[in-house]
């Protein structure tokens, strides 16, 4: 399945008997596997309609991934024709989310989940001081400032489950040189458990364009956490509405967040074929 070209194995399972981690490295391999950015684990759940599961094409597990959510949602749809619910729920690793469906003539139109409470700032995902001088900016909850290879970066720290460094950038994307910086983000050793990268450059205030270095995977061509992440720092750096519209190399995803509480993510949702491993 896909999500805005965010693409991953999806796999139902009645146990967790088997080593997903290992399985995801094989799968996952564009080359000598099915080839995707994750393995997405279906399985029955005792709180709510299904249990989700994700693991990065590196083995390793995430908590949480908004594109994978969705994907699961719609497949856990077509899976149940009959059930017109419009609200699904979703068990992951660290609370039950919640879809929304709205369907156009009794077909579903869109998926909409339910990502939680954006948690901002240095203390919302693991970081440490790397000198007895720091290099975090004290005087801002949300920003740090890191210096790779020459090019200083002012990142907005946000949590979605997972952590993200967003970047706004003032050059144009392509000039940006993702392919030599985003692995050096991602693995730096402020980050203790490694970070999502975003790159961000604002349109308008309803619109931005991105582009994603996904931890345990590298880049890709979406990431519906790095969207949301997007638009929570944004929002609240006064440079973006509440409703926005992220255009990334595989698709649009539009995130809605009242500063409040919980931050929505709706975009599209495809099977590309079925298959037997």
């Amino acid at each position: 399945m896909q999500g805005a070209g965010n693409d991953f194995v999806v796999v139902e399972a009645d146990s967790n008997h088997r080593n997903w981690s290992e399985l995801a490295v094989k799968m996952c391999d564009r080359h000598y596997g099915v080839g995707a950015d994750g393995l997405l684990i279906l399985s029955p759940s005792k709180v709510a309609d299904f249990k989700m599961r994700i693991f990065n094409a590196d083995g390793s597990e995430s908590a949480v991934c908004g594109n994978g959510l969705r994907c699961l949602v719609k497949h856990y749809i077509d899976g149940n024709t009959q059930r017109k619910n419009s609200e699904i729920k979703i068990e992951t690793s660290i609370d039950v989310r919640t879809a929304r469906i709205h369907r156009h003539n009794g077909v579903v139109a869109e998926i909409q989940v339910n990502m939680g409470e954006p948690k901002i700032g240095i203390n919302s995902i693991a970081v440490k001081e790397i000198n007895k001088d720091s290099i975090l900016d004290i005087k801002s909850v949300m920003n740090c400032t890191l210096e790779i290879d020459g090019t200083n970066l002012l990142l907005s720290l946000v949590s979605v489950g997972n952590p993200h460094a967003v970047h706004f950038a003032e050059c144009p994307l392509t000039d940006f040189p993702l392919a030599k910086l985003g692995g050096k983000v991602e693995q730096h050793q402020l980050f203790p458990d490694e970070t999502n990268f975003e790159v961000v450059r604002i349109i308008n205030h309803k619109q931005v364009e991105a582009l994603v270095w996904e931890r345990g995977v590298g880049e890709t061509l979406a990431c519906g956490s790095g969207a949301c992440a997007i638009a929570a720092a944004g929002n609240l750096l006064g440079l973006l509405d509440e409703k926005v519209e992220v255009k990334l190399p595989g698709g649009i995803l539009t995130v809605e967040w009242d500063r409040i509480g919980d931050i929505f993510l709706s975009g599209p949702a495809e099977t590309v074929f079925c298959g037997e491993w």
